[in-house]
């Protein structure tokens, strides 16, 4: 069923909530993998031996390929494996709640609001190392008092959320978000803010937002959780691999894309000149902006960004590099001079 050419492995570590939403997906579709488990701060040199910069959580390998954020992620995983039952949804309509899921929990900020909601007595929000990488992450530092005073809006919109799911998509006492026999793809993109957060003592105030307040929502948490419980079970452990054995596997793997090539036609290529072999910089808008993935522009169109890491001088990346890709939305991409004088 996996392919010995060309594994998969999965950089993350347990407890990142987007990291969960690639593990789930996963193994509700039975898909094995390998992990190499990452510190859940910088610097995380199992993935700078391959070149990369990128300094968000997960990152995910087939082959010699490796995928930058959830939304591409999940996207690819869903094209591999045709002989397993895929997660995505079919219908237009179907497909269409799926993304609108997506976006409110990403883009219109659920979880964010839900990052607002952490406890400020957890153990790692006091380590100041921890409170110093985020800094970088955001972009900026928060005080304890700022972050408390996000809090209360932080809960109406939570709960907000929740209502929303518990007076629309699951008023009818259905037990997945699409009506389906077990969850979906729209499960996962619904569920992993409140999942996350329910599974956090102290994170709901229970006089504000609890399971009698949100009966139908509450039920679909541990549902899911059964579900997951239930895949994971029926599968072997996912194999740890250290990142020297990660780094083998990757490039001594055949690529598992062909490559998309560049689309002469896309805005972006015509405004800065670019073409294929182009030096580029590739790099998140939102979070991590400031770490930027720097190599030749391989493969670009509408949904995706890729270029060849591992293309410079460094004696750690030399042939050892691999084929990025990135989703065009919520990326930017330029030219990169600093990356021209090495190819």
């Amino acid at each position: 069923m996996s392919d010995p050419e060309r594994p998969i492995v999965l950089y993350h570590y347990p407890y990142s909530p987007f990291a969960r939403r690639v593990v789930w997906y996963l193994h509700l579709r039975g898909i094995p993998y390998a992990q190499c488990i990452q510190p859940p701060i910088l610097p995380r040199p199992d993935l700078t031996r391959l070149g990369i910069k990128y300094r968000r959580i997960p990152v995910l390998s087939i082959g010699r390929d490796v995928y930058l954020d959830t939304r591409l992620i999940i996207q690819k995983l869903e094209g591999i494996h045709p002989s397993l039952p895929k997660l995505g949804a079919e219908g237009p309509e179907q497909r269409a709640i799926e993304r609108l899921l997506e976006a409110l929990t990403i883009d219109a900020g659920i979880f964010t609001r839900a990052s607002q909601l952490l406890p400020a007595d957890l153990p790692l929000l006091r380590d100041p190392k921890f409170q110093a990488d985020r800094a970088d992450f955001r972009g900026v530092r928060l005080s304890r008092e700022a972050a408390a005073a996000l809090r209360p809006e932080a809960l109406n919109e939570i709960g907000n959320a929740m209502e929303l799911l518990e007076t629309t998509l699951l008023a009818d006492g259905r037990d997945w978000i699409l009506g389906t026999e077990g969850p979906s793809l729209a499960d996962i993109e619904a569920v992993w803010p409140f999942h996350w957060l329910v599974g956090l003592p102290g994170a709901l105030p229970p006089d504000q937002v609890s399971a009698e307040r949100f009966p139908r929502v509450y039920a679909w948490v541990a549902r899911f959780q059964g579900a997951i419980t239930a895949a994971k079970a029926k599968q072997p452990r996912p194999r740890d691999v250290s990142g020297e054995e990660a780094q083998r596997m990757i490039v001594e793997a055949p690529y598992h894309e062909p490559g998309c090539g560049v689309d002469e036609t896309e805005p972006v290529v015509g405004f800065h000149g670019l073409r294929k072999g182009s030096a580029v910089a590739v790099w998140p808008t939102d979070t991590g902006s400031s770490h930027k993935d720097t190599g030749r522009l391989v493969g670009l169109n509408s949904k995706e960004i890729v270029l060849e890491t591992g293309t410079g001088t460094e004696t750690e990346t030399r042939g050892q590099g691999v084929r990025l890709h990135a989703p065009r939305h919520g990326f930017r991409m330029r030219p990169s001079p600093n990356a021209a004088s090495s190819l």
